[in-house]
Parts: C-alpha cells; sequence; structure tokens
C-alpha cells in the first residue's frame, strides 16, 4: 500500500473544540471538491505532495511527533480520498495512546466508516449550498453521505462535532433547512460542539450575519460557537 502526503507538521490546532491544542498535523493529498475558500488548494490535485510506502510514512509520523502533542490531525486536502491508507495510520497513531482526529467534508459514508474505528475525535464538516463544493446537481446526494457519517460517529460514541464554514454569501434560508436536517437525525446530546467558522480573507460574513446564523443554530444546541481560524491569527501553519 502506498499513500501521498502533501506535508506533516506540528503546529497549534486552529479550528473547531479543540483549538489551541498543541496538534501534529498530517496532510494528505488530494481532494475533489472546488469550495471558494480553501485555504490548502496547493495540496487539490491527487499528484501534489509525494507518494511513501506505509511503512515510510509510519517512520515519518513518529521521526515529527513531539513530545506532550494532545492529538494528532488527518487532514487534506480530504483524507478520505486514501481511507485505506488512513486508516493503518490512525492504528499506528492509536497504539502509541495519543487521541486521532479526522477532519473530512465526509463525502462517502463507506469510506467514512472503514476508518472510523481507528478515529477518536470526529469533525463533521457540512458544506453550505454557496460553498462551490459541488454543482447544485450533486449537492443532496454529499449532503446525504455528511448526514450518515455524522450518524455513524454518533452510534459510534466517537467525540463528534459538527462545523460548517460561512461566508458573506451564505443564505440564511438555506442555512436553517441545513440545520434542521441535522438535528432531525441527532439530539443536542449526540454531539460536543456545533462551531461555525466565519471565512478568512475571502468574502467574510459580517457581524449581523453571524449573530443571525447563530440564532438560528442557538434553540437546537445551546454550546454553538462562533469560532475563526486561530491559526491565522497567530502566523501558524
Amino acid at each position: 500500500m502506498k499513500v501521498r502526503l502533501f506535508e506533516i507538521f506540528t503546529s497549534v490546532e486552529g479550528e473547531g473544540i479543540l483549538y489551541g491544542t498543541k496538534t501534529l498535523f498530517v496532510r494528505l493529498a488530494g481532494c475533489p471538491f472546488s469550495c471558494f475558500y480553501c485555504d490548502t488548494k496547493e495540496s487539490l490535485p491527487l499528484d501534489s505532495g509525494d507518494e511513501y510506502s506505509i511503512e515510510e510514512a509510519k517512520q515519518l509520523i513518529d521521526s515529527n511527533l513531539k513530545n506532550q502533542t494532545y492529538k494528532v490531525n488527518f487532514t487534506g486536502g480530504d483524507p478520505l480520498i486514501q481511507h485505506e491508507a488512513v486508516a493503518v495510520l490512525a492504528q499506528h497513531i492509536q497504539k502509541k495512546k495519543i487521541p486521532t482526529y479526522l477532519e473530512s467534508s465526509c463525502f462517502d459514508v463507506d469510506r467514512f466508516n472503514h476508518v472510523l474505528p481507528f478515529i477518536d475525535i470526529v469533525k463533521i464538516e457540512f458544506k453550505t449550498k454557496d460553498s462551490e463544493f459541488v454543482d447544485s446537481k450533486h449537492y443532496e446526494k454529499l449532503i446525504n453521505h455528511t448526514m450518515k457519517c455524522l450518524e455513524s460517529s454518533v452510534k459510534s460514541q466517537k467525540t463528534t462535532y459538527i462545523k460548517i464554514v460561512v461566508s458573506s454569501k451564505t443564505q440564511l434560508n438555506d442555512f436553517e433547512e441545513l440545520v434542521k436536517q441535522i438535528f432531525s437525525i441527532v439530539s443536542k446530546d449526540d454531539i460536543d460542539g456545533f462551531v461555525i467558522q466565519p471565512t478568512y480573507g475571502t468574502s467574510e460574513p459580517p457581524l449581523e450575519l453571524l449573530l443571525d446564523l447563530y440564532d438560528i443554530v442557538y434553540p437546537h444546541f445551546i454550546d454553538v460557537k462562533v469560532v475563526p481560524q486561530l491559526h491565522k491569527f497567530i502566523g501558524a501553519p
């Protein structure tokens, strides 16, 4: 088995419910989607980065793993593109008693379920219609996969949180419909967080819009938070 890695580095987690934690990031190459706000476009091509054997990748992770690392984050691109390799590498990390974290748009429930047994913390990222994630023809199909991934993660009792990136293009009606869909299949007690993440540097949403979006989620989950990307403000990768 081979794996294509774009980069491995230690930094401060800048997103989600575990922002601020010392993290080893394993960025896998390849993503088939085209979100307009993507900040890692260089890792999207399937032939980006470098190819390694699984054993070489394990050694590379081990050599970059620093003391007091809180978790190992499998990110991308989208790590589900290389789900079989992620499962093996995550299992390798778990043997070290370090939590594993999956950062994915969860576009394929079968790939997700293959990886899930070896992941401790799951970020389920829902894309809005305006994200330019995919065309409108395929949007509902992919969101249905994300919903199924959310169900699987909760059923497996993983630490699970939801993230939605929003911009000045985000429509309140579309956002509200998506939130209602989410809470039709999970309850507030099933998830560990709900993060609204504003875009940075492009189509940034105004405060008034962020408050309106917050108000949509709050009746379903009172601990909803608006959390920008911390690492952008401290100059971390």
